[in-house]
C-alpha cells in the first residue's frame, strides 16, 4: 500500500513540477520541493537532500553549466526564458526522480535494503510519465476550457466577441487550475510536499538576507511566499494568455485549439520577461499582473517543520560547497 501511495504521490508531483520550482536565471539561488526533501541550485551547481524513512538525510550534488555561458545568444530577451525553463524542467525531473528512488528504497525493511538493489523509476517509465503530464496539461488547461467556452457560446451571443470569448475561456482555465491545486492540498502527502515548498522559499529568503548558509531558527523567521515561485509563473501565463489569444481573430474550435498549442512557447517567453521585469520594478503594472501568483502560494506553500527546513538548508549547503570548490562566482547574472 505504501508503495502504491508513493507512486501516486510521484505522479501528482510531476503534474505540479512547474509550480514547485523557481525558473529564474537572475537568481543567485533557487530550488524546488521534491518528495520528502528539497533541491537547491546555485549558479553552477545543484544539491538535493531527501529525508529517508529512517530519519537520516540522503544527499547528492552535481555541477551545472548555464547554456548562455557557451552561446551568448541564448541570453537574449525572449530566448533566455525558454532556455532557462528548459534547463529548470530537466533538472526538476532529475531531482524528483532522485527523491522518488530514495523514498522507495527507504520503504523496504533494513535487511532487504542491504541485500537487494533499490527500487528505481526507470528512464522509460519516467519518459512515459513526462509524456502523460504534457498530455494532461494540454487536455486539462487547453482543451477542456476551450470546449466549455465554445459550448457556452451557443447560449450566450455576447461570446461571439473574440475578447469576451477568450476572457471566459481564461476564467475557466484559472478556475480549473485553482480547484486542482486546492484539491491536492487536501491530501496529507501533497500537503507535506507543499510544506517542503515553503521550506525552500524560506531558505532562499534567509540566504539572500545574509549571503551565508543560514540556521534553522533564522530561516523559520521568513515568509513562505516568494515572487520567483513557479506558481507565480504559471498564473502569469494563464492571465496574459487571455490577451494574447484575443489578438488572433480565429473562430473555429480546432483553429483556436491549434493556436493555443503553437503559442505556448511565445506566452512562456513573454511571461518570463514579465516576471523578470516585475522582480526589478515592484510597483510596475507588470508586477500587479504577477500578484495572483503570490496569492496562489497560500495554497502551494505551507509552514514547514524544523526538520523540513533542515533538509532545505542541507541541500543549499551541498550546492554552495560544490560551487565554491569549483571556483564559481556567487554573483547575480
Amino acid at each position: 500500500m505504501n508503495f502504491l501511495r508513493h507512486k501516486l504521490r510521484y505522479f501528482l508531483a510531476l503534474q505540479l513540477l512547474p509550480a514547485l520550482e523557481s525558473p529564474s536565471q537572475e537568481a543567485l539561488i533557487g530550488g524546488q520541493a521534491v518528495l520528502e526533501g528539497v533541491m537547491m541550485r546555485s549558479p553552477h551547481a545543484w544539491g538535493i537532500a531527501v529525508r529517508r524513512h529512517t530519519g537520516d538525510i540522503a544527499t547528492f550534488c552535481e555541477t551545472l553549466q548555464r547554456p548562455s555561458e557557451k552561446r551568448k545568444w541564448l541570453a537574449w530577451p525572449f530566448v533566455r526564458g525558454l532556455v532557462t525553463l528548459g534547463q529548470a524542467m530537466k533538472l526538476g525531473y532529475r531531482a524528483l526522480n532522485y527523491s522518488a528512488n530514495v523514498v522507495l528504497a527507504s520503504l523496504k525493511p533494513e535487511e532487504e535494503q542491504k541485500n537487494s538493489k533499490p527500487e528505481e523509476i526507470s528512464g522509460w517509465r519516467a519518459g512515459l510519465s513526462i509524456a502523460f503530464s504534457l498530455l494532461f496539461f494540454i487536455a486539462f488547461y487547453k482543451f477542456i476550457p476551450l470546449a466549455a467556452a465554445t459550448r457556452l457560446k451557443v447560449s450566450f451571443s455576447s461570446l461571439n466577441n473574440n475578447f469576451a470569448f477568450n476572457l471566459v475561456d481564461g476564467v475557466i482555465r484559472l478556475a480549473l487550475f485553482v480547484l486542482f491545486i486546492w484539491a491536492l492540498s487536501l491530501m496529507a502527502d501533497m500537503r507535506r510536499l507543499f510544506q517542503y515548498h515553503g521550506a525552500e522559499h524560506k531558505t532562499v529568503f534567509a540566504y539572500e538576507a545574509q549571503r551565508d548558509i543560514p540556521s534553522v531558527s533564522f530561516t523559520q523567521k521568513f515568509s513562505t511566499y516568494h515572487p520567483r515561485c513557479g506558481t507565480s509563473f504559471l498564473m502569469t501565463i494563464m492571465v496574459i494568455s487571455i490577451f494574447i489569444y484575443a489578438l488572433f481573430p480565429v473562430t473555429t474550435f480546432w483553429a483556436r485549439f491549434g493556436l493555443r498549442i503553437l503559442l505556448l512557447p511565445v506566452i512562456a517567453s513573454v511571461s518570463y520577461e514579465m516576471i523578470r521585469f516585475s522582480a526589478k520594478h515592484g510597483k510596475s503594472l507588470f508586477a500587479l499582473l504577477t500578484r495572483p501568483g503570490m496569492w496562489m502560494q497560500r495554497i502551494t506553500t505551507k509552514q514547514p517543520s524544523d526538520d523540513m527546513v533542515e533538509c532545505a538548508i542541507k541541500a543549499l549547503d551541498e550546492a554552495m560547497s560544490l560551487e565554491k570548490a569549483n571556483g564559481g562566482e556567487l554573483v547575480i547574472a
